[in-house]
């Protein structure tokens, strides 16, 4: 089993209170493949709530909160459900500040994007652990 961001299979768990569901995605967890999860969620943070980006190494909501411990947790605790469930496999959304890969926002909470990854997917790669990105 692998793991997968919960907003891809339908969870309303996007800091907008929504989902990106993407059918294939969810094909994949209804075949029993892969688990969700919402690192944001595990580091305590409600939903809805403000969104944040990484800026000078820390997670500002855009009203000026930082939650950079709640990142921190949120990741270490999805790490520690992917390492439980033995996956060696991430499916994840795309220019999140937490799951992104490759590209997230600036930090400027202005919509534009600058390379990088999110909290969590860089702890997976710190782990070893292969990152499958979803636009």
């Amino acid at each position: 089993m692998d793991i997968v961001s919960a907003c891809l299979v339908g969870c309303n768990c996007r800091y907008d209170g929504g989902n990106q569901l993407r059918p294939d995605i969810e094909a994949l967890f209804k075949q029993g493949l892969l688990l969700p999860v919402c690192p944001e969620q595990l580091g305590g943070l409600t939903t809805p709530r403000p969104p944040a980006e990484e800026s000078e190494g820390k997670m500002m909501t855009v009203d000026g909160n930082d939650v950079t411990s709640q990142y921190a947790t949120g990741a270490k605790e999805a790490l520690t459900l992917l390492q439980l469930v033995g996956a060696k496999k991430a499916y994840l959304k795309s220019r999140s500040p937490m799951c992104g890969h490759g590209q997230i926002y600036d930090g400027s909470h202005s919509g534009k994007l600058t390379s990088g990854d999110g909290v969590f997917t860089k702890l997976l790669l710190n782990h070893n652990i292969k990152i499958e990105r979803i636009d």
